[in-house]
């Protein structure tokens, strides 16, 4: 891929050009499953509740919460000065009308985040009650993702299902054009209520799959802000001119997932295809040893992280074994890839592992939004993703693994993991939350729905003179104080 052009010059002036990683799939937070989609709903769609670099939450459309009820009933207080990108006012009616959107329509996956809620009113403009069928700890990290995205009503009456072509939010930016797998546009909304500290006129979100061609059009001036920067290219972009590294420990992590109906579905070839690769070697080769080895959502060091279920040591021969038990010595799957360089070399260093233990992995590589829809319809036998993380434990995990998660692609049911999970939901004291989540876990990571791999480090490239960024643990692009240089 070459430079991209038509972006510099004067015009420019007050645009930040931001690379990121591919191109996003739906641009409505009911339906969105992607990591880059929460990119752009940073720009686009104001939340509830935002989360800091600290990952303590923090007022955004609502200015206040409360528990009451013995924590059976979430109070909010919504800020008087919201407004949607169509002029309309935001209020507490707004916000009902999307949180029931989100917990009952049948194309919102933010129906199993929000199970626990059994109504929301409205009883003044400024006050939103949720109310719950039993406690639900997790409910504020909901709130701070999709879930917590308010659109316009009179947009949503108007699209009905269709609203991602025209998606109308309230954030800090207004949606002005979008060219699918070229560059979505965006504009400054001057009677945002966060105007003030709002300095870029325009944005112009780029999707470059290729780290190594986002980064080379951030060197060359074409770029002004990039997301993700390759591990065998940090040490290069922290030496060279007119540019900025950026770092944060994330809570992100890459995982395979696996079609429980697919080459893989016996629950032996599955252990020893793990049992084939060796995480810390393909950080050391593929990741330059910057990121964290792990099979756990949670990082190693951190209270819902369980020490005592480690990484399963490459075992070779015992792989074979387990593959000559299952009748399938020389088993066959499909490895869903991303077309990022990153992913690829990962996915390849796998492929040479696995085969010494006799497994025949074919890798296909296609565009992210494309795994995704491969995966939601079932035709797929593995497949990469990543997770952003989130603040709270059962974001990190359920989403993937219980039955109802929203991103649960694999067909993956386990009663002992849903009932841990309802039981954690539920309890707000921290050990007996580590006690169920652990219980979840010792049984999941036995089943191998998912395999996760390794925890990353974000990286972002920033050109020289910018002011403002500040790098957040959950991967995501801040716009409040961020300044271009001048001139």
């Amino acid at each position: 891929m070459a430079l991209i052009a038509g972006l510099a010059g004067p015009a420019a002036a007050q645009t930040l050009r931001i690379g990121i990683g591919a191109d996003p799939n739906m641009l409505d937070p009911a339906r969105s499953s992607g990591f880059v989609e929460r990119v752009v709903f940073t720009a686009l769609c104001d939340r509830l509740v935002d989360v800091g670099p600290d990952l303590a939450f923090r007022p955004e459309l609502a200015t206040a919460w409360a528990w009451e009820d013995g924590g059976r009933t979430l109070r909010l207080t919504i800020r008087i000065d919201g407004r949607f990108h169509d002029g309309t006012v935001l209020d507490a009616a707004s916000v009902k009308v999307n949180l029931d959107r989100y917990r009952t329509a049948p194309e919102s996956l933010r129906r199993s985040e929000l199970r626990p809620v059994t109504a929301v009113e409205a009883p003044d403009p400024t006050t939103v009650l949720i109310r719950l069928s039993e406690p639900y700890a997790p409910l504020l990290s909901v709130l701070s993702d999709r879930a917590g995205m308010i659109m316009s009503p009179a947009a949503l009456a108007r699209m009905g299902n269709r609203i991602a072509e025209d998606p109308v939010c309230s954030g800090p930016f207004r949606l002005v054009r979008r060219v699918a797998q070229e560059r979505i546009e965006l504009e400054r909304v001057a009677e945002h209520w966060n105007a003030a500290n709002i300095h870029v006129q325009r944005l112009v979100i780029l999707p470059i799959p290729d780290n190594s061609v986002r980064l080379l059009n951030l060197r060359a001036g074409q770029l002004d802000l990039i997301e993700r920067i390759a591990p065998s290219d940090v040490e290069g972009a922290r030496r060279a001119p007119r540019m900025a590294v950026r770092e944060a420990t994330s809570i992100a992590y890459q995982l395979l997932y696996i079609n429980q109906a697919g080459a893989l579905r016996d629950g032996r070839v599955r252990r020893a295809f793990e049992l084939s690769i060796d995480r810390g070697i393909i950080n050391q080769v593929a990741l330059q040893g910057l990121f964290v080895p792990s099979n756990q959502p949670e990082p190693p060091g951190t209270a819902f992280h369980f020490a005592d279920l480690p990484i399963p040591a490459r075992d070779v021969e015992a792989a074979k074994a387990l593959l000559r038990e299952a009748g399938t010595p020389n088993p066959e799957f499909t490895l869903l890839t991303p077309n990022s360089p990153v992913e690829s070399q990962v996915a390849e260093i796998m492929q040479s592992m696995a085969a010494e233990a006799g497994f025949r992995l074919r890798i296909v590589t296609m565009e992210a939004s494309s795994i995704v829809t491969r995966a939601h319809a079932r035709q797929y036998d593995a497949a990469f993703g990543i997770w952003s993380g989130r603040a709270d434990p059962d974001g990190n995990i359920a989403a993937w693994v219980a039955s109802d998660g929203f991103l649960n692609r694999t067909g993956y049911a386990n009663a002992a993991v849903d009932a841990a999970f309802i039981a954690a939901r539920q309890a707000t004291d921290q050990a007996e939350r580590q006690r169920h989540y652990r219980g979840a876990a010792a049984q999941w990571l036995a089943d191998r729905p998912v395999m996760i791999l390794y925890h990353y480090r974000w990286f972002w490239g920033l050109r020289a003179g910018i002011t403002g960024f500040e790098p957040s643990p959950d991967g995501l692009i801040r716009f409040s104080g961020l300044r271009l240089p001048p001139g």
